[in-house]
């Protein structure tokens, strides 16, 4: 439908904005004279605003209508990433990410919050599917772009794009607030309850507890080591910045190769299967990454990677959107939070590892992690279902 489309539009360019600082972190470093661990805060600050501001977004989404709250983010979004490509020192920079976090965070959790409302949990897998390609997309063309366009316009070009790309999403989400009922509440459909017993609903349930801890160690031992992977190709092998961002954007491949296939993997494999399946990918991707001899095996384990992720991700995504139907979007809020901050604390536990070791002693630990994190969740989500 044309109302998830939008949804869709708004996402690809929020994820294209997450994904292009990871192959933009070896060029602000370098035009800041700071090292890549240094230059991370601007990963480390995004990330920190983005994780924390969904405490209370999901509360305000419930009250205030969740479509509408995408636009005005959107609208908002536009602003501070163009301010992200007009800073002229590191600290600018970093406040800048500050705020785009502050303001991007609302955009996908609250999407999939909105989609959970209007889908049938029948429907929804296939729905996401769809939906998730909105998201590979967008994470493909800002791995790319934000290596090929910084090679060759500079950094500061990506961000204007990325800005252009928000204000073009918060224009079609308008035009579908105007248009299309379905993206209305109906009057007296908006959850009325406050803040705290939103959350008190949220966290009083187990099995939401059991997801917010495992997204939280996902964010943490998968998206705090992804981001170092374009800074190891550039200073161990020599990879240019625009090799860096081709390799690093093969990453989403994998997750369209999943977006095609998860209607059969689901029959071949079932939802734990998928989850397990993809937690042994990723382990031996991030071992890949740290043993290869030479660059040319980074490809395959960033293919691996983004098939891995999405296998494992996108089901815990799915039982995010029905862990506490009755407190939708602070559940799923919630849950993308938490996925950040543990990014978060990924980020800065591996900046001192990364300047002084380099990055391989924290790829072994995320091959290691990730497919502990797989076997833990699957076992709970059997539990469950017994």
């Amino acid at each position: 439908m044309a109302a998830i489309l939008s949804l869709a539009v708004a996402s690809f360019a929020s994820q294209a904005l997450v994904r292009s600082a990871d192959t933009l972190l070896p060029q602000i470093a370098t035009d800041f004279a700071v090292t890549v661990g240094v230059a991370s805060i601007v990963i480390t600050a995004y990330a920190l605003t983005h994780g924390t501001t969904q405490f209370i977004t999901g509360p305000i989404a419930d009250r205030f209508g969740k479509y509408r709250t995408v636009a005005v983010a959107c609208g908002l979004s536009a602003l501070t990433v163009a301010a992200c490509g007009l800073a002229r020192s590191l600290d600018g920079l970093t406040l800048a990410r500050f705020f785009s976090g502050l303001t991007v965070a609302w955009i996908l959790p609250i999407s999939l919050a909105y989609i959970g409302d209007v889908v049938p949990y029948d429907q929804r897998q296939q729905v996401l599917g769809r939906f998730l390609a909105g998201q590979v997309l967008g994470q493909l063309f800002g791995q790319a772009a934000g290596g090929v366009i910084g090679d060759y316009f500079g950094w500061r070009v990506t961000f204007f794009a990325l800005a252009a790309m928000l204000a073009a999403a918060a224009a079609a989400l308008t035009w579908q607030l105007f248009s299309n009922p379905i993206t209305r509440p109906a009057s007296g459909m908006q959850e009325r309850r406050g803040m705290i017993e939103s959350y008190r609903i949220v966290l009083g349930t187990p099995w939401a507890r059991i997801m917010l801890l495992s997204v939280g160690l996902e964010g943490t031992f998968f998206q705090g080591v992804f981001s170092y992977i374009g800074a190891d190709l550039h200073l161990r092998f020599g990879v240019s910045f625009a090799g860096v961002g081709v390799i690093i954007g093969i990453f989403a491949l994998g997750g369209l190769i999943y977006a095609a296939t998860v209607k059969p993997m689901m029959r071949r494999l079932g939802q734990t299967g998928i989850a397990k399946t993809g937690g042994i990918v990723l382990g031996l991707a991030f071992l890949t990454l740290a043993v290869q001899p030479v660059w040319y095996f980074a490809p395959l384990a960033t293919l691996g990677l983004g098939l891995g992720f999405y296998m494992l991700h996108n089901t815990l995504q799915t039982e995010a959107t029905q862990m506490v139907p009755q407190a939708r979007g602070t559940g799923v809020t919630l849950f993308a939070s938490m996925y950040f901050l543990g990014q978060t604390l990924g980020v800065a536990l591996g900046a001192p590892v990364m300047d002084r070791f380099g990055a391989p002693p924290i790829f072994v630990v995320a091959a290691l992690a990730l497919p502990a994190l797989a076997f833990f969740f699957t076992a709970q989500l059997k539990r469950r279902a017994i």
